[in-house]
């Protein structure tokens, strides 16, 4: 069985990135005698990816609203709190912020995955591992780069491996072409819930779900 290569997550250093799994944050909030900053994001990490998954879904790249400070792609503040995502328990706040980050992508993404019965099969990972923001904005998000993306193709690879033979379900073009730069094939391709696309992730999964029954 392939490992998750949670040492290459943890080592990677690069301008305009953040990398949730080895850095701080100044709104991170201390826990006595829970884990907090990157060791807690990473030990979430570790609790989501602690199944063999039927689904993996991949999305672009983490986002400052969510897998920044979750260390859980497609999982914000929020949610965590709330007891929502499989695996992972939150007793507390993980930052100062004065109201608890939600990215509203991460409530899309995890509702339908409930609303479909497959929240506790399902892992959910980026094509780049990594938070990539504006220049001197670290609250923020773009695009990865191409030589970002391939930068990160070995980790991903490795994931993918490792969860095999879970169906890859892209959520974005983004993420379908960076898994077909690897010479891989995702299950399907969704569209993105963020801008307007909510609605159609939401049928075409429901779709995928069943006709995959």
């Amino acid at each position: 069985m392939t490992r998750i290569p949670y040492e290459a997550l943890q080592s990677f250093k690069a301008p305009g990135v953040f990398n949730p799994w080895a850095e701080d944050d100044p709104l991170d909030r201390e826990q006595v005698g829970v884990l907090s900053g990157p060791q807690g994001r990473l030990s979430r990490l570790q609790a989501h990816f602690s199944i063999r998954p039927r689904f993996i879904l991949l999305g672009e790249a983490p986002g400052y609203q969510g897998c920044h400070f979750s260390g859980i792609p497609f999982t914000n503040e929020k949610l965590l709190l709330a007891g929502h995502i499989p695996r992972v328990t939150v007793r507390d706040r993980l930052t100062h912020r004065p109201r608890p980050w939600c990215e509203p992508s991460a409530t899309v993404v995890w509702g339908a995955l409930h609303a479909l019965g497959i929240a506790s099969e399902t892992v959910l990972w980026n094509t780049f591992a990594w938070h990539p923001f504006k220049p001197g904005q670290p609250y923020s998000n773009r695009t990865p780069t191409r030589t970002e993306l391939e930068f990160g193709g070995p980790v991903l690879a490795a994931v993918l491996d490792a969860f095999s033979p879970a169906a890859i379900v892209a959520v974005g073009k983004v993420a379908e072409r960076t898994v077909r730069l690897l010479g891989r094939h995702p299950t399907v391709t969704l569209r993105h819930p963020a801008m307007g696309g909510a609605t159609e992730f939401r049928q075409g999964l429901a779709d995928f779900v069943k006709n995959a029954a």
